[in-house]
């Protein structure tokens, strides 16, 4: 979701909620400790220089159990964040404590910012030698209509 959306998304709500993968909601009590562009500049497996930007947010929780981030507040902290440090219209990332820290894209849906899993991917699949994924056949569907293969059945 870019951030022209998500702060559209804002706009309608009276409070804040953050679905994780599994379906269980960020604690209401969560600050957001950070809005930021990040930009990570790479040269992938494959030789070739890449640049990619994202407007990222950190969710955190902490023993303060009365704390709630309104979303009026938070479109405050985005605009201040906007102006300060020139944030673009970017997809958002959002980093929250599991296990470890993750990172997750953000939809939206029935009034709640669901987070969604990213994944790892080679970006030059085709100059590093990675196969690409074999079409997967039943052997009978390539008969087109020829009788099994038994004697005299021509498929030997």
């Amino acid at each position: 979701m870019k951030l022209s959306d998500f702060k559209n998304k804002l706009n309608s709500l009276e409070t804040l909620n953050f679905v994780l993968p599994n379906g269980t909601s960020v604690p209401n009590h969560f600050h957001i400790t950070e809005v930021g562009e990040i930009s990570k500049h790479f040269i992938d497996c494959g030789g070739t220089e890449r640049l990619e930007k994202v407007v990222n947010f950190q969710l955190w929780e902490a023993n303060d159990f009365e704390h709630r981030l309104t979303p009026h507040k938070l479109n405050s902290i985005i605009s201040l964040s906007e102006k300060v440090l020139g944030i673009g219209d970017l997809e958002i990332e959002v980093e929250y404590q599991t296990d470890s820290i993750s990172k997750f894209g953000v939809a939206f849906e029935n009034g709640q910012f669901l987070l969604t899993n990213k994944n790892t991917n080679c970006l030059a699949s085709d100059k590093c030698g990675i196969p690409q994924e074999k079409l997967k056949v039943n052997l009978v569907d390539l008969s087109e209509g020829k009788a099994s293969c038994a004697p005299g059945g021509g498929c030997c």
